[in-house]
């Protein structure tokens, strides 16, 4: 058996993301039935030792659905009443489900802010290794109740990712209404043809990836590969696998076709995992391509390669790091606010105290707190409209 179709047994940890057309109909709300099928599938794997975490879309859109409000984008105030309401009910549907086979879930309400900020990253992924040490399986969902459009994810994929780096997942299962990856998208081009395993997220991957493909999905395939980068970089392997059928965990096992993204063969540590997964970077270093090759080779990123700085930062905030080409090709957490960032870019680090007063760190951003992303590109902010028409 090939390391992608290996039972989902097979892997220590496992995160599945549900998207909000699999468990929410616009008509008649809940679809019950699936979410029973769903819950005895997570039994399955607990039952042979897996850890399973879930990232549950459907808040906003069940909320709707109870509230009675009517099709079409909604008003930031009323995405977040109906997530209000939908997270209770969506929280209380999969209480119920699962406690059908003695298991017990643990709602988590996340914010983007949580995963980007270090102290409250480490703060949620201690709650999520609690609850599975208890057998409990986490719950997860954006806390669309109080992000707005310019602090939230907007979209689960990424978030899933990100949980899925937190707690040292080995395994990201996107559950989606499309069962994989297609070379275009499958409902605009006939021809399209399906990729069933990706060894690596290269430009001509990214270039494959379409819009949204339902009234409620956030992202589409955009945000899927968005989320291979996350979690592939850190090790764990991903998989986007159709969830309209029942029992979608269990159709993977038995052979359905799904695309597999094959994990990086070194992973980077636990924190630069953190550095690496962030959406939002506070600002931008542009390099020339002497200082490209170095960070390349595993070098710091000094001052004299740095020929642009681009937006605020405060030292300790994720910076972009931009090649002469204008592609992202790292991450890391700059040394310098950004005014002093400016005065030294370009020079060479023996005249840094000279020009700020005080002799600091040699290395515009140090290699211990950098991570090279290759071609990541940080993800188009998404209109209040696209955001709030799924939870």
């Amino acid at each position: 058996m090939s390391e992608r179709r290996k039972s989902l047994t097979s892997y220590r940890r496992v995160v599945i993301k549900i998207g909000s057309a699999l468990l929410v109909d616009r008509g008649t709300g809940l679809k019950s039935g699936w979410l029973d099928a769903v819950c005895a599938d997570i039994a399955a794997l607990k039952a042979n030792g897996t850890d399973v975490l879930v990232v549950s879309s459907g808040a906003i859109a069940l909320g709707r659905t109870v509230l009675g409000l009517p099709p079409g984008a909604l008003r930031l105030e009323e995405s977040q009443a109906a997530a209000a309401v939908g997270q209770i009910a969506l929280a209380r549907a999969w209480s119920q489900s699962l406690s059908r086979d003695g298991i017990v879930a643990g709602q988590i309400l996340l914010t983007l802010g949580d995963t980007e900020e270090r102290r409250r990253y480490l703060n949620a992924r201690a709650t999520l290794k609690q609850l599975m040490t208890m057998g409990a399986v986490p719950i997860i969902n954006e806390n669309d109740t109080v992000a707005t459009s310019e602090i939230r994810y907007g979209d689960n994929d990424r978030l899933a990712a990100r949980v899925a780096t937190m707690a040292g997942a080995d395994l990201l299962v996107l559950l989606s209404d499309i069962d994989g990856l297609y070379t275009a998208p499958p409902h605009i081009d006939p021809r399209a043809q399906f990729l069933d395993e990706i060894a690596e997220i290269t430009p001509e991957i990214e270039a494959m990836a379409g819009g949204a493909a339902s009234e409620f999905s956030r992202g589409g395939m955009r945000t899927k590969i968005d989320a291979g980068k996350i979690a592939t970089t850190a090790g764990c392997a991903m998989i986007i696998a159709s969830g309209k059928t029942d029992h979608p965990l269990r159709a993977i096992d038995d052979g359905a076709r799904c695309s597999w993204f094959a994990p990086a063969t070194t992973p980077v540590n636990a924190r630069k995992t953190w550095i690496a997964g962030h959406l939002q970077a506070s600002g931008e270093l542009q390099v020339d391509a002497g200082a490209e090759q170095a960070l390349h080779s595993g070098k710091s990123l000094l001052p004299a390669g740095v020929t642009k700085v681009g937006g605020q930062f405060s030292r300790g905030d994720t910076v972009a790091i931009i090649g002469a080409d204008g592609r992202e090709i790292a991450r890391g957490l700059a040394s310098y606010d950004a005014d002093e960032a400016r005065q030294i870019a370009g020079r060479k680090s023996g005249a840094i105290e000279g020009i700020l007063g005080y002799a600091g760190r040699a290395a515009m951003v140090h290699r211990d707190d950098l991570v090279v992303t290759g071609q990541f590109q940080v993800p188009q902010d998404l209109t209040v409209g696209e955001d709030m028409r799924a939870g």
